[in-house]
């Protein structure tokens, strides 16, 4: 009976540590559109990513305007808000995209439109 006993016991316990789990996750990526006659797309500007829960996810982006992000499925919102300094102008951008759906049947892939503002810099 002990015998028994310790055997349904080590069976038990070769099961409990066989459980693997791992978390399902996608890439998203954000493009962001600056307006005409503002700026290229540059690397550097900060986007930031929410899920339903709070969670903070950061990226910046490359040299084509893309933040990517590696995020468990679901529904977020991507904003951003970014000052960029050229010789004669002070640009600032701000975006919000909201409602993304992150998931194995969509595509993955956003635009998020900037509205801008800019001030002359006087030399």
């Amino acid at each position: 009976m002990t015998y028994c006993w310790l055997a349904a016991l080590a069976v038990l316990l070769l099961a409990a540590c066989s459980y693997d789990e791992e978390m399902e996750v996608y890439t998203l990526q954000v493009q962001l559109v600056y307006p005409e006659d503002s700026v290229d797309p540059y690397a550097g500007a900060r986007v930031e990513l929410r899920d339903a829960k709070a969670s903070v996810f950061v990226d910046s982006t490359d040299a084509q305007g893309v933040a990517r992000f590696t995020v468990p499925p679901g529904i977020y919102e991507a904003s951003s808000s970014e000052v960029h300094l050229t010789y004669d102008w002070r640009y600032i951008f701000n975006g919000v995209r909201s409602l993304i759906v992150v998931s194995p049947d969509s595509a993955n892939r956003v635009d998020m439109a900037l509205k801008m503002s800019r001030k002359r810099i006087v030399h």
